[in-house]
């Protein structure tokens, strides 16, 4: 991960400074852990002295609580996109369930911070976080509400369904990287394909809209 990348993961954050520690910090979680990293190794990765790091977030939980932040209103944005670009909830869940998944592939070390050091947040950071993906579950509940009463799906439990779907996308962070043979945009078209299949659908009744 290059440092130019910052801006492209962070564009909102100012400045600079703050964007190479967020991606310091990214590289240094994904490899240690959270706990098994100190603000020492955030800073060193991010070329600067350990005093660097206070100087734009109070402490290592301020940077995590950033970084999970940031990756979380990304997911909701594209999902929320998604399903209004849609129009009918088997090409929305589709649609989701593509954009979700490359993203995750695509930005793996991070979503994998993002994802899975959910834990280390303070509580009051963690219930920021969590209502974020709470807004992502409830807008894939209800695209598999709609579907189950268009007779589009078969669900008995359609929170059920839904997390199992979002958790299809989540999962992919931990075990893909940039060896991985199937490229973002095609592991995103075939889970979108299971993901319909999961639910009871018909994948080739519900075309991508950019086919």
């Amino acid at each position: 991960m290059t440092m130019s990348l910052s801006a492209e993961l962070w564009p909102d954050v100012q400045p600079d400074a703050a964007r190479r520690l967020m991606l310091a910090g990214v590289e240094s979680f994904a490899q240690r852990g959270y706990h098994a990293t100190t603000t020492r190794d955030i800073a060193t990765n991010a070329g600067m002295s350990p005093a660097a790091l206070y100087v734009h977030f109070p402490s290592k939980a301020a940077l995590l609580f950033a970084i999970s932040r940031s990756g979380h209103e990304q997911a909701l944005a594209l999902v929320q996109n998604a399903a209004e670009q849609a129009d009918t909830p088997m090409t929305a869940l589709r649609e989701i369930v593509e954009r979700f998944v490359a993203w995750h592939a695509r930005r793996h070390t991070v979503a994998r911070v993002v994802q899975y050091e959910l834990g280390a947040l303070p509580e009051q950071e963690y219930r920021v976080v969590a209502e974020l993906r709470r807004g992502i579950e409830r807008i894939v509940h209800d695209i598999v509400v709609r579907g189950a009463e268009a007779g589009q799906f078969t669900v008995s439990d359609p929170m059920t369904a839904a997390r199992a779907v979002l958790s299809l996308g989540v999962d992919v962070a931990r075990w893909y990287t940039d060896r991985s043979r199937t490229s973002p945009a095609e592991l995103g078209r075939q889970y979108g394909e299971l993901a319909l299949r999961m639910l009871g659908a018909d994948p080739a009744r519900a075309a991508s809209p950019r086919n």
